[in-house]
């Protein structure tokens, strides 16, 4: 039997949920998947990692995103089985064991592979006997410290190193691509238009590239201040306008894809103060709440009450003195414990960095059939995920 809910409050007074509860919204995917690919004038690669849930690849693809981003040789996997060989995939760590390049491009058919070192090079001409029709993209090192999760210090070549590695490439493979990162949520427009001039040092010194790929990191509007998509989109074509020979272009994106397709319902436990204790936490789907800070959109369901807002610091479910997410994250003030809260914008790095420490149970998933942002509203249709 189906179970659906005419809105969400309809829901928790029904069911009494004693796990958080995932809420999904496929229509909003698909639309956002449809304005990105519109907006972007090049490839799409969707960046697997951000969000793996089978529904929300399937909504992407309904979205006309055909090309994703895999990290591992489970990702590959996974998608081959859920959306067949009708989509590509491009395996872009830059580090990668050798079994998994040569499943990857034997049985799976993926042959685009990321490296930033002359020794993933000679491991990828090893593992493929040197076979042709491998697209091989060289990871440059940028700067990254406009965005909010910096990570140039782990991958990425310098300058020289790049451009001696793309020329490699291109004498083994004829087919040689350019990529970075300029870190995730970053809040700078301009971060890209750097990245691109020390690109552009790096395809001239190796005498061209067939691909650019500008990564991700495009923000999403947590707080409302973030600048929109489009704005970056500006900078990379403004930028890219003086190059003489411009090559094809794609990106990244995971977060700007995902993020505000999913909410989360989470329980109080416990009032203490200012603190709030949750059925859900750092080492569940809240680890951002820890790594990003106060600003994802929040509201209690059930019983509806109109207290002035006031700060709060979230506690989750777990032992562990790190299951904290620092306020202040604005609730009403009489928010106590038995209530239910429902947490937006939970798209990105929600379900992907959930673990089962403590023994803490994963939780429900439910698909809203109209597309509602947080608080839904009168109408709105839930459905148990199968």
């Amino acid at each position: 039997m189906v179970e659906v809910y005419d809105r969400l409050a309809a829901l928790v007074a029904a069911r009494c949920p004693d796990t958080p509860v995932l809420l999904l919204r496929p229509g909003l995917l698909e639309r956002t998947a449809a304005a990105v690919r519109a907006a972007f004038p090049g490839e799409v690669w969707y960046a697997v990692k951000c969000n793996p849930l089978p529904q929300v690849l399937e909504a992407l693809r309904r979205g006309g995103v055909d090309c994703f981003d895999v990290a591992s040789i489970g990702e590959v996997r996974s998608l081959r089985a859920l959306l067949g060989r009708e989509v590509r995939l491009a395996f872009m760590h830059p580090v990668k064991p050798e079994e998994a390049i040569i499943e990857a491009y034997r049985d799976w058919g993926v042959r685009r592979f990321a490296l930033d070192s002359a020794e993933e090079f000679e491991k990828i001409r090893r593992v493929t006997a040197g076979a042709r029709d491998v697209e091989l993209v060289v990871r440059l090192k940028v700067d990254d410290r406009k965005a909010r999760l910096p990570f140039s210090g782990k991958f990425g070549a310098d300058p020289s190193e790049a451009a001696a590695l793309l020329r490699r490439v291109r004498r083994e493979y004829g087919f040689c691509g350019l990529t970075f990162h300029v870190g995730s949520q970053c809040l700078d427009p301009g971060a890209f238009v750097r990245a691109l001039r020390c690109a552009r040092w790096v395809v001239e010194a190796a005498g061209g590239v067939d691909l650019l790929d500008v990564g991700g990191g495009f923000p999403v509007s947590y707080v409302g201040s973030e600048p929109p998509f489009a704005a970056f989109v500006e900078a990379i074509c403004e930028t890219l306008a003086g190059w003489p020979d411009r090559p094809a272009l794609a990106c990244e994106p995971g977060r700007l894809l995902v993020a505000e397709a999913l909410s989360l319902l989470v329980r109080v436990e416990l009032r203490r103060g200012s603190k709030l204790y949750l059925n859900d936490g750092v080492f569940g789907h809240l680890s951002e709440l820890r790594s990003l800070g106060p600003g994802f959109p929040m509201r209690v369901v059930l019983p509806r009450r109109r207290a002035p807002l006031e700060g709060f610091t979230l506690y989750g479910p777990t032992c562990d003195g790190e299951d904290v997410m620092p306020g202040p994250h604005l609730l009403p003030g009489d928010v106590r414990t038995g209530d239910w809260i429902e947490i937006g914008m939970m798209g990105a790095y929600s379900v992907s960095l959930r673990t089962g420490f403590n023994g803490m149970p994963e939780g429900e998933l439910w698909v809203l059939e109209e597309d509602v942002g947080i608080g839904g509203r009168t109408g709105s249709r839930l459905v148990r995920a199968a």
